[in-house]
């Protein structure tokens, strides 16, 4: 999985090449978002997969429990209680919309 597939590369015009900041929407509470206690080997991708069906977009919930998550590992300590946002076109419409459409290449 490539975490920066996303992200847009821009090159200078002195020909210095960088990858452009990623902005995430703000998730906010919906009725019908989950909750999921951790165990022992979850991590963010793979619950991204039983979810969504998509280890991509793991952001989604490290996004949704930044006061919870650690956003310098994939893994999640046993015992956290999570939310699993459920409105997730939303909220990869607001991703493309914050983010002018990443993706595009130099």
């Amino acid at each position: 999985m490539n975490r920066l597939i996303n992200v847009r590369k821009v090159k200078t015009e002195d020909g210095l090449r960088y990858y452009k900041h990623i902005k995430y929407p703000s998730i906010p509470l919906n009725l019908n978002d989950l909750y999921v206690t951790t165990t022992d080997g979850d991590r963010l991708d793979l619950l991204a997969n039983q979810f969504y069906r998509n280890t991509e977009h793991w952001w989604i919930i490290a996004t949704a429990n930044m006061d919870i998550i650690k956003r310098d590992s994939f893994a999640l300590k046993p015992g956290l209680e999570i939310r699993i946002p459920t409105n997730v076109n939303k909220i990869l419409k607001d991703f493309e919309k914050l983010n002018d459409k990443l993706g595009t290449k130099y």
